[in-house]
């Protein structure tokens, strides 16, 4: 992909719809070998973005998910004890003594558990995801750094592993905190916003191909409406998506205010949300829409 509209293209033809700006950074990320930092609410398209990259060019999407408390034994490497203590097991039996052979057996390559990290820098090509990196710790973050600075590691049993060929890597954050700046420094960075109605109806349509025109415009029109309605946690594109599929599970061509209603569960995970969007007039909403 050697320019940012041939970039654009292939995603889109992946079903994920790119801007101008998203497409340039994707295509420097590609080009320079840096990490791409994506930022923006839950449910904005930022984990998509890195499946559709890895189906447009052809790459496993390996995948970490981030939470608290994750350490490199999580997420970088880890040693097989069951396995290794059966070997050692079998080599005491078989009347091998020789100390060194063993240890250099025991911290073989055949023991090695790779995680995600690690399999990343040994799959060549790959897409990294490194999901919700703001739910990570500190230390983490750092360890994060240092390894995406050279893409590669060091294993004191088996000496440093490199890539040899950088796996693409996309970062997200739903920004529950801050993530520090010295790893946003080493990306390239784009917000995810919450889309245009156009936007988002094109994204539905692409998507929900079986869904009626009707039924996506209606339900696109909904969920913009309660994005503007102060919620504790505003409805992303995927719920968009969810909404309408349940909507055309159920049978539905169109939407009214009451069937909206009843299937609020759909798309708002909070009681409050939904006891607010009740309260919203949806049917005027809908009535622009020919409902």
């Amino acid at each position: 992909m050697d320019d940012p509209e041939r970039v654009r293209a292939r995603l889109e033809e992946t079903g994920y719809l790119v801007d101008e700006g998203l497409a340039i950074t994707c295509f420097l990320a590609l080009r320079l070998h840096r990490p791409l930092f994506c930022e923006g609410d839950a449910g904005v398209g930022k984990t998509a973005l890195a499946t559709a990259l890895a189906e447009a060019l052809g790459a496993p999407l390996i995948r970490l998910q981030c939470h608290e408390g994750i350490d490199a034994s999580q997420a970088l490497y880890d040693w097989d004890f069951p396995r290794q203590l059966l070997h050692l097991r079998a080599a005491e039996a078989a009347g091998v003594t020789d100390a060194d052979r063993l240890e250099g057996e025991l911290y073989g390559r055949r023991f090695l558990i790779a995680r995600p990290l690690l399999r990343a820098l040994q799959t060549q090509p790959s897409v990294l995801l490194v999901d919700e990196i703001d739910r990570a710790d500190d230390e983490f973050e750092a360890f994060l750094l240092e390894l995406l600075s050279e893409y590669s590691v060091t294993i004191p049993e088996l000496g440093t592993l490199r890539a040899e060929e950088p796996p693409v890597v996309v970062l997200t954050s739903n920004r529950t905190r801050e993530v520090h700046d010295a790893l946003k420094r080493r990306c390239l960075y784009h917000w995810f916003d919450h889309p245009s109605f156009a936007r988002e109806l094109a994204i539905v349509r692409r998507r929900l191909p079986r869904v009626s025109a009707r039924l996506a415009e209606q339900v696109t029109a909904l969920v913009q409406a309660l994005r503007g309605a102060d919620l504790l946690k505003p409805p992303g594109v995927a719920e968009t998506i969810d909404w309408a599929e349940a909507l055309d599970a159920l049978g539905a061509s169109e939407v009214d205010a009451e069937l909206a209603t009843a299937t609020l569960g759909s798309v708002l995970k909070y009681r409050e949300d939904a006891d607010r969007a009740r309260g919203l007039d949806l049917a005027a909403v809908l009535a622009p829409r020919g409902a």
